[in-house]
């Protein structure tokens, strides 16, 4: 199995034993609730099952300090009022004569999913587990949090298995200042997070929440805070957060493990950052469904982001440009102008109050219903991955779960397409055109999510433009079509929104309409990456189509590790709908690594991320530079105000 499940009913015990509002939220029906809903999404049988085992005091003192720990431990004997009078000590927390055995829990949950990624056990993992860590300091307990179990399971991946490079993504609502704390001198472990901060005006009410924090010392460049200063972030502030500063960070970090701080209180349906059991339980079906390789549903939704998140984006990509050539490689970022920036800091919130909330928690539920109305509509499909081959390729081997297509479309169907084409007339072009309609009518009626299909090579840009005529014609209403390699955009193609044609590896950078975007292939991996996370997706999440066509044409350039890259990061616009044309003396090579990545595997490592040449920036500028007015996720800036 690729990805890992542990949990342990003994983390429901601890719960609040007084009354405290603040508090009650943290309660243990948030795992018992999520379990319940992965068994009936029957997600919880596809995962391994690990058992958890409670963390050794050595392993809590990675992080903690001793007398914490010896504190921590003393509450078990406590009575209810000593440990109410204890708990008041702390920002936010309560303790329960069963917290200290659930918080050792906790940790070793996580301790357990380490060992089994890092020895190949398994792929990936989720640990359910309470109480929470990420606000959890050398010393003390803060915000629900007891040990920091994702800090402690960096320190032991370092120290137990030898790592040198850890990511840590921390998306809750709230600033994980616990791990940025205890690694913001350490250039080992890159620390990201995304959290509300309103100028400082949100809970935990920290200068160096803000984006100009980036570390101490040695690490400088390895804390980076994103924070949003505005409530109501969607769909596109993410995509842009992630697009154009964790992803590019992240690829030239180059990080061996990826831990996931995962607090859902930011996200649909959860309306003033508490716990709701709802939204909490979808989210981590979600993230499974994710984990298991399952495409996620496509984005819906205006793809622009607000005015305050690219004010956000510009801050923190100023402040980490110096530490990361990733970052600098995309072209100069303005610092936003001192006077406005320090005005809106100094600007007070404004408290919601009873009618408001109400309105708020009104809206966020219909929101959430939305979305699991989306959910039924648009079920995992019987067939994730299917692959057209000839005779030719029969001998290639696949992953058991891809269906190795055997069928072809009808020949009526199939010759009237061919007559548009003077090379698909052969016996063989005519065949493979078969058998890739086929493959393509079973995306487009819903039951197949990918496929891979394999034509001769003289055939490769007439079949293309079939495909493309019959997509448009048969259901498709929005068309991306990713040409990489010497192929060009069919002559007779409408430039009428419905299809954006984009081509790799073009002679020069050019956009003749919004609708078409040419760009030479990049030399390096850095020019590489930065073309896919700074101009293609962004085209791609802000057309939002229904269907991404990936054509590997003649001399298409691409080393087996960037075109499986380009075809994984394309499954998300698109809801997993991917097909990939090959031609097919590629596909020896390129197919058996293709289908396990549209499957949901990881595609191969890129290897040492190298810097872009200036020739490879200055066309990535200059056509964001074209296109950001029509394409707004293609903006890393807040446009400037008259």
């Amino acid at each position: 199995m690729r990805t890992a499940l542990v949990h342990h009913e003994d983390m429901t015990a601890a719960r609040l034993l007084w009354e405290d509002p603040e508090c009650e939220i943290e309660r243990p029906e948030r795992l018992t609730t999520a379990l319940e809903r992965l068994r009936q999404w029957g997600l919880e049988q596809r995962c391994l099952q690990l058992a958890a085992r409670e963390a050794s005091e050595a392993e809590l003192g990675l992080v903690h300090s001793p007398e914490y720990v010896s504190l921590l431990r003393g509450t078990q004997t406590l009575s209810t009022r000593e440990l109410q009078a204890l708990s008041g000590q702390y920002n936010a927390v309560y303790f329960h004569p069963s917290t200290f055995h659930c918080a050792r829990l906790a940790v070793g949950a996580v301790l357990q999913l380490v060992d089994a990624v890092l020895t190949g056990a398994v792929h990936n993992g989720l640990a359910l587990v309470r109480p929470p860590g990420h606000h959890s300091q050398r010393a003390a307990a803060n915000g629900f949090c007891v040990f920091n179990n994702v800090a402690i399971a960096a320190k032991y991946a370092k120290q137990r298995h030898g790592l040198h490079r850890i990511l840590i993504v921390d998306w809750d609502v709230h600033h994980g200042q616990g791990i940025q704390y205890i690694f913001e001198d350490d250039p080992s472990v890159l620390y990201f997070s995304w959290h509300r901060y309103e100028h400082g005006h949100f809970w935990p009410y920290l200068r160096e929440s803000d984006a100009d924090a980036v570390g101490q010392g040695q690490g400088r460049g390895f804390t980076v805070n994103l924070p949003w200063n505005q409530v109501g972030m969607g769909n596109a502030d993410y995509v842009a957060a992630f697009l154009h500063v964790l992803l590019p960070v992240a690829f030239e970090f180059d990080p061996e493990l990826v831990l996931i701080s995962a607090g859902f209180d930011s996200a649909i349906g959860d309306p003033e950052g508490g716990y709701h059991l709802e939204s909490l339980s979808q989210s981590v079906c979600m993230v499974v469904k994710a984990l298991l390789g399952d495409p996620a549903l496509p984005l819906s939704g205006p793809m622009e982001p607000h005015h305050s998140a690219l004010e956000s984006i510009q801050s923190v990509r100023a402040a980490q440009a110096p530490h990361w050539k990733s970052l600098r490689q995309q072209g100069s970022t303005p610092i936003l102008n001192p006077s406005t920036y320090s005005l809106e800091r100094r600007a007070s919130p404004v408290s919601p109050g009873a009618p408001k909330f109400k309105a708020a928690e009104a809206q966020a539920s219909a929101a959430l219903s939305s979305l699991l109305d989306q959910l039924h509509l648009n079920p995992t499909l019987p067939v994730r991955t299917a692959v057209a081959l000839t005779a030719l390729d029969a001998a290639l081997v696949l992953p058991a779960d891809v269906l190795r297509q055997e069928g072809s479309a009808p020949q009526e169907e199939t010759r009237a397409w061919a007559r548009l084409h003077e090379a698909l007339a052969q016996d063989k072009a005519l065949t493979a055109l078969g058998k890739v309609l086929h493959l393509l009518n079973g995306i487009l009626d819903g039951q197949v999510s990918s496929g891979i299909a394999a034509t001769p090579e003289p055939a490769l840009a007439p079949t293309l433009d079939v495909v493309i005529g019959r997509s448009l014609s048969h259901g498709a209403r929005r068309l991306l079509c990713v040409a990489v390699g010497q192929l060009d955009r069919p002559t007779d193609l409408a430039d009428d929104g419905r299809n954006l044609w984009l081509n790799i590896r073009g002679k020069e950078a050019v956009a003749p309409s919004k609708f078409q975007v040419s760009v030479p292939l990049p030399g390096t991996t850095g020019g590489f990456v930065s073309c896919v996370l700074a101009l293609v997706l962004p085209l791609a999440y802000g057309f939002q189509p229904d269907l991404v066509l990936v054509a590997l044409g003649p001399a298409h350039g691409l080393q087996v590790p960037q075109a499986t890259l380009l075809a994984s990061l394309l499954r998300g616009p698109a809801g997993g709908r991917v097909l990939v044309l090959l031609e097919q003396g590629s596909t020896s090579q390129l197919a058996g690594v293709l289908a396990r990545v549209l499957q949901g595997e990881a595609p191969p490592s890129l290897g040492p991320f190298s810097v872009a040449s200036p020739e490879d920036t200055q066309a990535l500028i200059y056509l964001r530079g074209q296109l950001k007015a029509e394409w707004k996720m293609l903006q890393v800036a807040a446009p400037q105000v008259p």
